[in-house]
């Protein structure tokens, strides 16, 4: 970072942090832990409207896993390259 940026950057504390207080802090001390933890998915709004938490999204992906794992072996390769149900 160049010195006129670090300089301004040493202004955008607010006035009432105390910096006296917050010695022995560490950034980035939970950073492996939390990225262990999480995985982030950003969803476009209007899947967003349709899937209004964690478990509901949840429930659709295992859904369609399901279904999709069940019709991939209800179809076999035939000699020609055409799938068969074999049901």
């Amino acid at each position: 970072m160049k010195k006129a940026a670090m300089k301004r950057r040493s202004h955008d504390l607010r006035p009432e942090y105390d910096l006296a207080s917050l010695k022995g802090a560490v950034r980035g001390k939970y950073y492996k832990r939390a990225l262990a933890g999480t995985n982030l998915v950003l969803l476009e709004p209007d899947v967003a409207r349709a899937f209004p938490d964690s478990d509901s999204v949840n429930r659709a992906l295992r859904l369609l896993r399901d279904v999709a794992t069940k019709s991939s072996s209800r179809t076999r390769k035939v000699a020609n390259g055409r799938r068969r149900a074999t049901g």
